[in-house]
């Protein structure tokens, strides 16, 4: 499948309906209105692995293409410029926090790309650092971070939290959930820190969206016990 054809078959399914359900989520003007389950579908033709596919879907623009090439991207492809140019566009949360950020999890570069990206007074760019933080943690591919690490990382939240960009903030709370569900050993660690920083207050636009309670959100991880993942895309 060609990327005008797979363009094609995005704008086929998309509505106005989800359009504006995205749009109201920050999402681009370029957007189709896709439903994950429908890209999911559309998989199936393209291949679970496709990178060039998915470096012509992202390179776009359209919100929905961006968001299906992270599902699509062969990570052992791309490489490190690749990802920094993924990230640097990624303008839309949807596409920054959650394409940009699985690919470059399950990329040789995750270690490196997150501790670089969190330095970046880019909002996006910060954000899609500590969501591949987050991922790294949650991904089956082995202790990329320490104990060490880890704790340096809850320390610079707790001080920096309430300072930083709403989406900078929100992933930082994230991070601190994925420590408590996906690290049992610094579980009590992570709601301390949680407890400390007291609520975390997001402007989530107009939808009914919150931001999780890190404490009661790794009560519940921790109830499940959570196991690592093959892959982090869904």
């Amino acid at each position: 499948m060609t990327t005008k054809e797979a363009l094609a078959a995005l704008e086929a399914l998309g509505s106005e309906q989800t359009r504006k359900i995205f749009w109201k989520h920050g999402a681009p003007k370029s957007l189709y209105g896709v439903k994950v389950g429908d890209m999911k579908q559309l998989m199936k033709q393209t291949g679970k692995k496709n990178h060039e596919l998915a470096m012509g879907l992202f390179k776009s623009g359209n919100g929905d293409a961006m968001y299906f090439a992270g599902l699509i991207a062969d990570e052992q492809q791309m490489t490190k410029a690749d990802l920094q140019q993924w990230a640097e566009q990624a303008k839309w949360y949807m596409v920054s926090e959650y394409s940009v950020a699985w690919v470059a999890t399950e990329s040789p570069f995750a270690k490196e790309l997150a501790a670089e990206w969190i330095e970046d007074e880019r909002p996006h760019v910060a954000a899609a650092g500590w969501s591949t933080y987050s991922n790294i943690l949650a991904y089956d591919k082995g202790d990329l971070l320490d104990e060490k690490l880890v704790k340096r990382l809850m320390q610079r939240i707790e001080k920096e939290i309430h300072e930083v960009p709403d989406r900078v903030r929100y992933t930082m709370n994230g991070f601190l959930i994925a420590v408590g569900g996906y690290m049992p050993e610094l579980s009590e660690d992570a709601k301390a820190t949680a407890q400390r920083i007291g609520k975390v207050v997001v402007n989530m636009g107009d939808t009914a969206c919150k931001v999780p309670d890190a404490p009661t959100y790794i009560d519940k991880m921790l109830i499940r016990a959570p196991k690592k993942k093959k892959t982090v895309r869904c």
